[in-house]
């Protein structure tokens, strides 16, 4: 599913127009994104959270070059489905 699909399925639910079905799941996708881009997790109850994980320094080998290169710690954005959310899916 796309998000041109997801817009298309609210407005056919809502009976909204597909102009402001995307204009909000547009603002509702860059609110999460501000939000992990200031290290605060978003919590949608029944849904799942969008949270930040933390990455540790490591050593890895560039294996064409034959040399260790050092990956320096980083913050990568993760989704954790809620309990809810994985009982319908299995």
């Amino acid at each position: 599913m796309t998000k041109a699909d997801i817009v298309s399925e609210i407005a056919k639910q809502t009976g909204a127009e597909k102009v402001q079905v995307q204009a909000i799941v547009e603002a509702f996708m860059e609110s999460i994104k501000g939000s992990l881009a200031e290290n605060e997790n978003v919590y949608l109850r029944g849904f799942g959270s969008f949270i930040i994980k933390q990455r540790a320094q490591k050593v890895a080998r560039n294996i064409s070059k034959n040399t260790t290169i050092t990956i320096p710690a980083h913050n990568i954005p993760a989704f954790k489905p809620a309990k809810s959310f994985t009982a319908k899916i299995k």
